[in-house]
C-alpha cells in the first residue's frame, strides 16, 4: 500500500472513530504516534489546489479537504461558516455552532457542544457531554509525533475565551471558568490544599477531576517586580465540583 493509500484509509478510520490519535489505557492517556506520522504524510504528498466556494477563495492540499457530512451522521452543524476538516471524528448528537473549526485528527464524542468561534485543534480529544463555550481554543499538535494532544474528558465545562494548550489534560467533571489559560508552563494553585499543580514528567499539566478553575494571579516575590507589586497570571482551583456547580453549568435539553 502506497503512502497516499495508507493516508486515505486512515482518514476513513479516523472519521468513523475506529482509530484515534490518543487513547486511555489503564487510566492513562497514550498517544498513537503512528497515526500522526500518517497524517503528516497526507500533508507531505498532497498538492495545493483550489477549493473555493462562491465568492470566497480557499486553497489547500488536495489530500485534506473540508469534511462533508450527511443527515445520517447525526451531527448538527448550524449554518453560518463552520468547517470540519477531513480526518476528524464528530459523534452523533454533537452540535457545532457557527463559526467554529475542527481540525484533522480531532475526536469529539457524543452530546458535546462546540460553541461559536471555538477551535478544536488538530488531534485534540474531547469526551462526552462537554461544553466548549464561545471563543475558546483547544490547541492542536501534530509534531513531534510522540506529543500528547489536548485531552478534555467527559462532562467538562469550558467557559468562554479559554485557551487549553500543549497537551493539557482536563479530567472529567472539571469546570474551567471564563478566560482561563492553561499550557505546559502554567502553575495551577489549588486553594483547597495550598499546593501548586505543575507539569508532570511528560510535560503535561493535568487538571484534577471535578476541579473548578478560575483565573487568578500570584505576586512576584523577588527582584524589582516584587517591589512594584507585580503579579503573575495563575489559574486557581477554588473548589471541587458539587451539586450547586453542576446546576450552574447544566445545558438545556431543548438546545439538543
Amino acid at each position: 500500500m502506497g503512502q497516499l493509500d495508507r493516508f486515505n484509509a486512515l482518514v476513513k478510520d479516523l472519521e468513523t472513530g475506529k482509530v484515534r490519535v490518543a487513547e486511555k489505557v489503564d487510566g492513562e492517556w497514550k498517544v498513537n504516534s503512528w497515526v500522526k506520522e500518517i497524517i503528516l504524510e497526507g500533508f507531505k504528498y498532497g498538492k495545493l489546489t483550489e477549493m473555493s466556494e462562491g465568492q470566497f477563495g480557499f486553497f489547500d492540499k488536495d489530500t485534506i479537504p473540508v469534511r462533508r457530512f450527511g443527515i445520517g451522521d447525526g451531527v448538527r452543524i448550524v449554518p453560518g461558516g463552520s468547517a470540519v476538516r477531513t480526518g476528524a471524528y464528530l459523534a452523533p448528537s454533537v452540535i457545532v455552532m457557527p463559526p467554529s473549526y475542527v481540525n484533522i485528527g480531532a475526536y469529539v464524542d457524543a452530546d458535546t457542544m462546540i460553541d461559536s468561534h471555538a477551535l478544536v485543534g488538530s488531534c485534540a480529544q474531547v469526551g462526552r457531554h462537554v461544553h466548549l463555550s464561545a471563543a475558546s481554543q483547544l490547541g492542536g499538535v501534530l509534531e513531534p509525533v510522540g506529543a500528547l494532544p489536548v485531552i478534555i474528558e467527559d462532562n467538562v465545562f469550558i467557559g468562554g475565551n479559554c485557551g487549553i494548550y500543549e497537551g493539557t489534560v482536563v479530567r472529567q467533571n472539571a469546570v474551567i471558568a471564563t478566560g482561563v489559560i492553561i499550557n505546559s508552563s502554567t502553575a495551577i494553585y489549588d486553594a483547597t490544599t495550598g499546593e501548586y499543580i505543575r507539569a508532570n514528567e511528560s510535560g503535561q499539566v493535568v487538571v484534577p477531576e471535578g476541579a473548578v478553575v478560575v483565573a487568578g494571579s500570584r505576586p512576584v516575590r523577588k527582584g524589582p517586580g516584587a517591589a512594584e507589586g507585580i503579579h503573575i497570571y495563575t489559574p486557581v482551583i477554588v473548589k471541587y465540583r458539587d451539586a450547586k456547580t453542576s446546576a450552574s453549568v447544566v445545558l438545556e435539553d431543548l438546545l439538543r
